[in-house]
């Protein structure tokens, strides 16, 4: 492992600085350095010297530079350039003075949700952006999210994960287990990985800030990753709102995980429902540029990477002094007998101002001591004051040209003479209102992406930049942020809810519930009141819709009407035909001149009509033709009254008669199954 301060004043492809050490790792170090092209502070990533020499690695790490340079998103640390030097690889970076989340973890910071959420979404956007073009993290961790000094922030170190996988070399444990600790459980068992583990990992990231613990965590790597595998995320009731969130965002089995554009849009839409998050306490660096580079001093400043000179056979060279300065030749006669030839110019001194010229009348009439006159002509005559006044003038002139040419330009470029103008407010305009504002005043308008907001309408300025009151020279431009309207909001889980539940969980996530009666639908697998669908602007089942805005549940009627079978014969063969059709039979019995004993008469409700699965038929039984009990019986002898039940084909029945009957059960006029029992009683 390399000497970190030892690399301290090294100028890296004669163009980086090394001024002072931000931080160490296993795998790199990195510096804040200096551009010396574009005179700028930078972030410079020295990977450590004995990646040097392994090919897979080198040849990974080139391949993931170059598609990281090309990357592009305010949530993506910016990758100015890299290289080798000495074959030794470095990326260089923008320079952000925040610290990253792992400084706001040790010192026992805690996210509150909107600070979580804001952070999150920031962070989901930036992976979105990286998926998007093919290029997965590997290794999103606390330590590779970074923030400028407003708090913004940037996820680094893309394409350094898988190069390093590549490599022959292997990290001290200490650095494995800082990266085993945010993986996901496909990177566990070793199977092939898509953002969707970007995505566990951020999830995890944010448990922590959070609530200052990381699950699955064992006592070796190993457990650590066995721990995970299978597992959901625990609930935790310092996460809040953002707790059903990361537990979508942290599913064991990927396929069932969100993606970073989903994670996003759940973030996004949180935050505009939670307060205003508060500042991050952010480790702000001191701008040491200046003060490094005058320690280090010129000739520290000399000093490469592994030795003496400078290399850089990969990636971007710095100009060379005579691509910065191209230097015009000399063109003069034969020297005069024994006066000195002028030296030649350096490759980068301009020839015009090889010598500085004195007042004497020699130099007034001749040009640049040394120079001879024409034709051999003695330098003090008539024809030498003409000669030297033509080798001179053009010089005159093209040091006079070169130097209003220079100042016109650095006029122009720094609008000198461009006047100046306060910027107007345009926040709360709509868009060609604010254009108009800003054009009266000799401004242009540029676009930020464009956010949504729950205050500002669509197409509206949500902020500009520079802001009102500012100083701007005319032409200038300002960046307008227009609203892109009304957030939107995942819906939650609404399967197995009724109408009042359903409408509760809406109204917790800023949505509003109708549950209309005629809405309701029949449904073969949802049970009877519980919501089938929803919909939202005619669209069935969205799973997004605006901020506040309204949903239609559609309710379950439970499955749909069937016919009641046509069916015939005795009760056995009817009931098992009702009951194959999803109906319960009910046996009753009735009287029939028409069907014989035993044989099915009717069915209630009736063969054809339609009626809800699980609902009773009355299955009616015939029990044959029916008898009245005859009339007349009470008050009459026991024989008399015994006699007439006979001859109506009922069995009478004497019950303690002495005298007259009194009762008779069934009544008479009661209709019963011939041969049935009439009691008479006295």
């Amino acid at each position: 492992m390399q000497d970190a301060a030892a690399a301290l004043g090294t100028m890296l492809n004669q163009r980086y600085l090394l001024l002072s050490l931000l931080g160490t790792g296993a795998s790199a170090n990195v510096y804040l350095a200096q551009d010396t092209t574009l005179e700028r502070q930078v972030a410079v990533k020295l990977l450590q010297p004995a990646l040097a020499g392994d090919e897979a690695f080198l040849k990974r790490f080139r391949a993931e530079a170059r598609a990281v340079a090309a990357l592009n998103h305010p949530h993506v640390l910016q990758v100015y350039d890299w290289g080798e030097q000495n074959s030794v690889p470095f990326l260089v970076t923008e320079y952000l003075a925040g610290g990253s989340l792992s400084d706001l973890l040790s010192d026992g910071v805690r996210f509150s949700p909107e600070q979580a959420a804001h952070v999150g979404a920031q962070a989901a956007s930036g992976l979105a952006y990286a998926h998007s073009r093919g290029l997965v993290h590997r290794d999103v961790k606390p330590a590779n999210l970074l923030f400028d000094d407003e708090g913004r922030l940037r996820i680094s170190d893309f394409g350094v994960a898988r190069a390093l996988a590549e490599a022959s070399w292997t990290e001290p444990m200490g650095a494995m287990i800082g990266t085993v600790r945010y993986a996901s459980p496909e990177q566990a068992e070793g199977l092939p990985v898509d953002g969707k583990a970007d995505v566990y990992s951020l999830g995890l990231v944010l448990y922590e800030a959070m609530t200052g613990q990381l699950p699955f965590v064992g006592d070796t790597p190993l457990a650590t990753l066995r721990a995970r595998v299978g597992q959901a995320l625990p609930h935790n009731p310092e996460l809040g709102p953002l707790d059903p969130i990361l537990v979508a965002a942290t599913a064991p089995e990927s396929y069932l995980r969100m993606s970073a554009g989903e994670l996003e849009e759940r973030l996004a839409s949180l935050e505009v429902a939670l307060p205003f998050p508060s500042p991050l306490p952010l480790h702000l660096r001191p701008d040491l540029g200046a003060t490094a580079a005058e320690t280090l001093g010129s000739a520290g400043a000399a000093t490469a990477l592994g030795g003496t000179g400078v290399m850089g056979t990969v990636g971007f060279r710095a100009p060379s002094a005579d691509e910065l300065t191209q230097a015009t030749p000399v063109v003069s006669g034969p020297a005069a007998a024994g006066v000195p030839q002028r030296p030649s110019p350096s490759p980068i001194e301009p020839t015009v101002v090889a010598q500085p010229w004195s007042l004497g009348e020699e130099s007034m009439v001749g040009g640049f001591p040394g120079e001879s006159s024409a034709q051999g002509a003695p330098p003090h005559g008539h024809g030498a004051h003409r000669v030297r006044r033509r080798r001179r003038w053009p010089w005159i002139v093209a040091v006079v040209v070169a130097l209003v040419a220079g100042f016109a330009a650095f006029a122009i470029g720094t609008k000198m003479f461009t006047p100046s103008v306060n910027v107007p407010g345009v926040v709360g305009k709509a868009d060609a209102a604010a254009k108009t504002s800003l054009s009266a005043r000799h401004l242009t308008a540029v676009y930020a992406p464009g956010r949504y907001s729950t205050t500002v309408t669509e197409g509206h300025v949500i902020s500009q930049d520079p802001k009102s009151g500012a100083s701007l020279k005319q032409g200038s431009s300002v960046t307008l942020v227009l609203s892109r309207g009304l957030p939107p909001v995942t819906l939650p889980k609404l399967t197995g809810y009724n109408c009042d539940q359903a409408t509760a969980a809406l109204t917790a996530v800023h949505l509003k519930a109708t549950c209309p009666p005629d809405q309701a639908a029949f449904s073969d697998t949802v049970t009877k009141d519980q919501v089938v669908g929803w919909t939202y602007n005619n669209e069935n089942n969205p799973k997004a819709v605006p901020y506040n805005s309204s949903v239609v549940l559609i309710i379950s009627k439970g499955p749909p009407p069937v016919a009641v079978p046509s069916a015939s014969g005795s009760y056995d063969q009817v009931a098992a035909a009702l009951t194959a059709a999803g109906f319960v039979p009910v046996k009753a019995n009735g009287f029939s001149a028409t069907v014989p004993a035993g044989q099915v008469i009717s069915l209630t409700p009736s063969a054809g009509s339609l009626q809800q699965k699980g609902s009773q038929v009355t299955v009616t039984v015939s029990l044959g033709p029916g008898v009245t009990v005859p009339g007349g019986l009470v008050g009459s002898s026991p024989v008399t009254a015994a006699s007439k039940v006979s001859a109506a084909g009922l069995t009478p029945v004497l019950s303690g008669c002495g005298g007259v009957i009194k009762t008779v059960n069934p009544g008479s006029g009661a209709t019963v199954a011939k041969g049935s029992t009439v009691t008479l009683a006295c």
